[in-house]
């Protein structure tokens, strides 16, 4: 890193967790590249390739109470 990007982050870094989140959002849609019709357009591509692979049988579902008890291990505060 350079000496103003060392400054920079050295800065954000002893902000609170809140307003890195939202510098850090900020910066990132300064840089995205793809409209929000793009991105839908990907997620619906995307949805459409999942279904296909569940009908074709290639992949299986987890039940909604297996997800959910491993989602409890995991973060069992949330």
């Amino acid at each position: 890193m350079n000496a103003t990007l060392d400054s920079i982050s050295s800065q954000a870094f002893v902000l609170p967790a809140e307003q890195r989140m939202r510098l850090a959002l900020a910066l990132m849609e300064s840089v995205e590249t793809d409209s929000p019709v793009a991105a839908g357009e990907a997620w619906t591509a995307e949805i459409s390739h999942r279904i296909a692979d569940y009908d074709a049988g290639s992949v299986k579902g987890v039940p909604a109470a297996e997800v959910f008890r491993k989602l409890r291990e995991i973060a069992p505060d949330r």
